[in-house]
């Protein structure tokens, strides 16, 4: 079975006030939903999905979300694979049309499904972030190897010193982006209350890291790096995906000064 999760809608946000045109109305045998949600990750090949809709409209938009399990074949779904940057990693858009689901598809409380999902959030991210390093370390192990292979007027591309310098600077960037994505991972693991900051500071932190890091390894590569024939721009594709999944690095600085209270 495949199941993913419906969260985002057309403003892009990945807070609880993203969370609002997506509404589930109380029926006599269970509730409604309509709305559209946007960036579905493979929400065409699912067979559930975990829905979040606005059942109540509060002061405090952290109140009034919850959460559904509804089949991705119910009646009045309607999924469209969207065009993205990454096509290795399908996203949709999934509009609900009056969809019917019953008492028994509310996960969890009524009214109270955000902090459960900003708990899964924290773990998602950490473990996104957990990705993008590896990726990083992937374009910055790539770009090494072509610079001592790669021979231009007599010599290894990466005995020149402006190559040096990026291989250099990518390598500071992947090792800090490693430090801030452990440390998140472990804060996530161990349920720490500094968890939401950790995670946070390293999304930010790998969401610059990853781009700059794919963007000088297309520089290393030279004309190569620009073709489909190398792999350096699928990794550079995934680097931009990766930068707004879950919030780009504006967004968690944003959370960052939220959370010291700034």
């Amino acid at each position: 079975m495949i199941a993913t999760l419906a969260m985002t809608e057309p403003s892009g946000r990945f807070d609880a006030e993203g969370i609002a045109e997506v509404k589930a109305t109380p029926t006599s045998d269970g509730f409604s939903i309509s709305g559209t949600k946007l960036f579905v990750p493979d929400a065409h090949v699912a067979d559930v999905m975990v829905v979040a809709a606005r059942t109540k409209e509060s002061g405090d938009k952290s109140y009034g979300i919850s959460l559904f399990l509804i089949e991705s074949n119910s009646p009045g779904i309607t999924t469209t694979v969207l065009k993205t940057m990454d096509q290795t990693r399908k996203q949709c858009e999934v509009v609900f049309d009056n969809v019917a689901v019953g008492r028994d598809g509310l996960i969890g409380m009524l009214d109270m499904g955000w902090p459960v999902l900003l708990k899964v959030l924290n773990i998602a991210t950490a473990a996104l972030c957990a990705e993008m390093v590896g990726g990083a370390q992937r374009v910055l192990d790539m770009s090494v190897t072509y610079a001592k292979e790669r021979v231009q007027f007599g010599r290894p591309i990466g005995s020149f010193q402006a190559i040096k310098h990026k291989c250099s600077e990518m390598m500071l960037q992947v090792e800090s982006a490693k430090s801030a994505a452990y440390y998140a991972a472990w804060a996530v693991d161990e349920d720490a209350p500094e968890a939401p900051l950790a995670v946070s500071m390293a999304k930010a932190y790998c969401s610059d890291a990853y781009r700059y890091t794919a963007g000088e390894g297309i520089q290393v590569h030279g004309g190569i790096g620009f073709t489909w024939e190398h792999d350096m721009h699928l990794y550079f594709k995934r680097a931009k995906y990766s930068e707004f999944t879950f919030g780009d690095a504006t967004h968690h600085r944003e959370l960052v000064a939220q959370e010291i209270n700034l």
